[in-house]
């Protein structure tokens, strides 16, 4: 499964575990993604998107339609 957001593209960036005696080693910092549906009036249809937390702010706020018509474009998303 890919660590990805369908919306924002965020995905896995990498950085230091740094311990208390300051040694460094390597570690992921995956990004909080949630599978969520959604349903879109204008195609009368549920879709499953697998999204940041971030992503389910900008749909609140936009719209489902608005983000999905922009997803498109920048084409992160399949027609």
């Amino acid at each position: 499964m890919s660590k990805v957001c369908d919306i924002t593209g965020k995905k896995p960036q990498v950085g230091n575990k740094v311990s208390h005696s300051n040694i460094k080693t390597k570690r992921r910092f995956n990004p909080n993604l949630q599978k969520k549906r959604f349903y879109i009036p204008e195609e009368d249809k549920w879709i499953t998107l697998k999204v940041s937390t971030a992503a389910i702010r900008t749909i609140n706020k936009n719209g489902i339609s608005a983000v999905l018509k922009k997803a498109r474009k920048n084409g992160m998303i399949a027609q």
